[in-house]
């Protein structure tokens, strides 16, 4: 309980959407949209919050992930963006000395792994995709309740060739939301709406017909 509300943590932080989407914040840099402080440990000196906590990841750099399921079901977990490198598992609570059974020669690749109940996964990652990327249980009720985080991927030399620009049509919204532009709909809405003006139009006529007889 949170504030008085159930809800879903990782690291003990229950993650919050920002109203200002992360990278035109950074764009137009609008300051405490989010934050870069996400714990690389869980926390168990402090109670858990509710939080804009993200991963203040490095470009071209290397991570890695320590998926820990205390609750009492399987949950499975996902990371956007990538696909990450399935080092090693057990039960049991997660400790450093565990790397030295990890398969770092020949490990499978995925982008979504289950983790038993009481149970750990770890995996992965070389993070050569820039962007802001989240991770997440896929567990519908947990997802729902802030079971996740991001992390912000940024090249510091960036050129256009690792990131493309905004569209044209970009919706701002948040603290950005004075800049949005009027929204050109295309031709084909434009026809679709006007079929369906005209379909409604058929049946209210054939509706009066039926109770006129």
């Amino acid at each position: 309980m949170i504030n008085g509300s159930l809800r879903a943590t990782l690291n003990g932080i229950s993650f919050v959407h920002p109203i200002t989407p992360v990278r035109l914040a950074d764009r137009y840099k609008v300051k405490g949209a989010y934050k870069l402080d996400f714990p690389d440990r869980p926390i168990d000196s402090r109670p858990p919050r509710l939080d804009i906590s993200m991963i203040n990841a490095t470009y071209k750099g290397f991570i890695q992930v320590v998926f820990q399921n205390n609750d009492t079901k399987m949950q499975s977990f996902h990371v956007d963006g990538y696909t990450f490198f399935v080092v090693g598992m057990d039960f049991g609570v997660w400790s450093e000395d565990k790397k030295g059974s990890y398969n770092n020669y020949d490990a499978i690749s995925r982008s979504t792994i289950e983790v038993y109940p009481g149970g750990w996964t770890a995996g992965l990652i070389s993070l050569d995709n820039v962007g802001v990327w989240n991770i997440r249980v896929e567990n519908l009720d947990r997802w729902y309740l802030g079971e996740e985080t991001y992390m912000r991927i940024i090249n510091p030399e960036e050129n256009g060739q690792t990131e493309m620009d905004p569209p044209g049509n970009v919706l701002y919204c948040g603290a950005l939301r004075n800049m949005q532009k009027d929204q050109h709909h295309s031709a084909a809405t434009s026809i679709l709406n006007g079929h369906l003006k005209l379909m409604f139009s058929m049946l209210m006529a054939l509706l009066a017909l039926v109770f006129t007889f």
